[in-house]
């Protein structure tokens, strides 16, 4: 912690207007900028009632309730006050206004408090990414995850490895430099073990098949098919708002539109694509080509047919790219009656369900939300407990298990340097992870996304 680092503000709730809004103060002059505009420092994180005044000309800006952290026990681990006024624009204006005539007091950038946090030691890297996760959750599965991850699930399990492959580097490095010595071992096969189970607990984690990152993107639902055909009624029904145009003309839907919503408390994202035909339009020749993939790439794909027209079939995305998860949507029902008729080419596709629906009334609707969420809750099993959640923390633990794989290598040969030297470089690794050695070209990228004031 440094005392030459400025004091920066901002304002960490919503946004205006609301019934309260809080505004931090962090650093060397956070005490100093609190007494100026309150006129004392309040006991140690009790809320005082206190006038806020500008201190350029001492007018009243509100009445605020305000609460004082001394560092380094404070979340940033510097100075910290925090200031709740009423939540007005104009209020907040003024009280912004006010800190910034302050002397070493500046607008603080997005993720600076953090920043500061992870700086001072009061989080690792990876309690960060979880931090940014909670905040960025949009369900509870999400939620779950997210704060597991900030309370320390994989940088707390990370450290512990590291912890042991210092204790191995220190059994092999004693066999070089003190060999001689009775109570050093006569090998370095103790060491060797030791560091065959840690290899053999890192790669466990990795053969999750990417469980924890699929949280956090969440599933992804295509709605594919032939023109006019229903797709984007059936993705506003599903998003119960007017989230696409819908047109009885073929090819208004010309780009792919997102969607995201929670669907049994897992992320969904619902892509309403392009209809799937012949075209000298190069506009809509762009949009097919577009549909194609984004379908291709999904996690499912709802393959939507007028039950009044003669089937296009799905088989050749599927076929094309690899796609197996494809259900078969038979739209506009209530205009066929019970006459309803799906054709050979539709029952030898590999449609895993077949569904009959009417997006307009909403008939069949519930059945086919009900096996969405079925497959949903499948498709996320077991992913809350996940230790990785992003591709850092898989190249990081990959980059360890092959550090350790090279020593375990090298042990066979009995070259001790190389071994102590394949053992550093994994420690070195598992520093990085959590932000412990070496990591200052990506703490931009990790900080940039979050809000101002956090």
């Amino acid at each position: 912690m440094t005392s030459d680092r400025p004091t920066i503000f901002a304002l960490s709730s919503g946004r205006p207007p609301a019934a309260v809004a809080v505004v931090r103060i962090c650093g060397p002059q956070a005490g100093r900028a609190l007494e100026k505009l309150i006129g004392r420092i309040p006991p140690s994180r009790h809320a005082a009632l206190a006038r806020v005044r500008d201190p350029a000309d001492g007018e009243i800006i509100d009445e605020a309730l305000a609460l004082w952290f001394p560092g380094p026990n404070s979340e940033t681990g510097e100075d910290m006050a925090e200031i709740q006024v009423h939540g007005g624009q104009a209020v907040i204006a003024a009280l912004l206004g006010a800190l910034g005539r302050i002397e070493d007091c500046r607008m603080a950038e997005p993720g600076e408090f953090t920043r500061r946090a992870f700086i001072n030691g009061r989080l690792d890297l990876t309690e960060v990414e979880g931090l940014a996760d909670l905040i960025a959750a949009e369900t509870p599965a999400q939620r779950r995850q997210a704060y597991r991850q900030l309370k320390g699930l994989i940088g707390d399990q990370a450290e512990a490895w590291r912890r042991k492959i210092i204790e191995t580097l220190a059994l092999v490095e004693a066999r070089i430099d003190f060999s001689d010595e009775a109570d050093v071992p006569e090998d370095v096969g103790p060491a060797l073990h030791a560091a065959q189970q840690l290899r053999n607990m890192i790669a466990a984690s990795l053969a999750d098949e990417g469980r924890g990152e699929r949280l956090r993107d969440g599933l992804v639902v295509a709605i594919a098919g032939p023109p006019n055909a229903g797709k984007s009624t059936l993705l506003n029904r599903l998003a119960r708002r007017e989230a696409a145009i819908v047109s009885p003309y073929p090819g208004t839907t010309r780009d792919v539109i997102e969607v995201h919503f929670d669907l049994a408390g897992y992320p969904v994202t619902l892509l309403d694509t392009a209809g799937i035909r012949a075209s000298d339009d190069p506009v809509e020749q762009e949009g097919i080509r577009r549909a194609t993939a984004r379908a291709a790439a999904a996690d499912l794909i709802l393959w939507v047919i007028d039950s009044q027209a003669s089937e296009r079939s799905a088989g050749e995305i599927l076929e094309n790219e690899g796609k197996t998860d494809c259900w078969l949507v038979c739209n506009k029902v209530d205009l066929v009656g019970d006459k309803l008729w799906i054709n050979s080419e539709s029952r030898s596709a590999p449609y895993a369900k077949q569904f009959a629906i009417s997006a307009a009334t909403g008939a069949g609707v519930e059945a086919l939300i009900g096996a969405l969420s079925a497959y949903a809750q499948t498709y996320f099993a077991t992913t809350e407990s996940a230790l990785v959640t992003r591709a850092r923390h898989r190249q990081a633990l990959a980059e360890t298990v092959a550090a350790l794989d090279r020593g375990l290598a090298q042990g066979t040969f009995g070259h001790e340097e190389l071994i102590a030297e394949e053992l550093r470089a994994a420690a070195t690794t598992l520093g990085r992870l959590t932000g412990r050695v070496d990591v200052e070209d990506i703490l931009d990228v990790i900080f940039r996304d979050f809000c101002i004031g956090k």
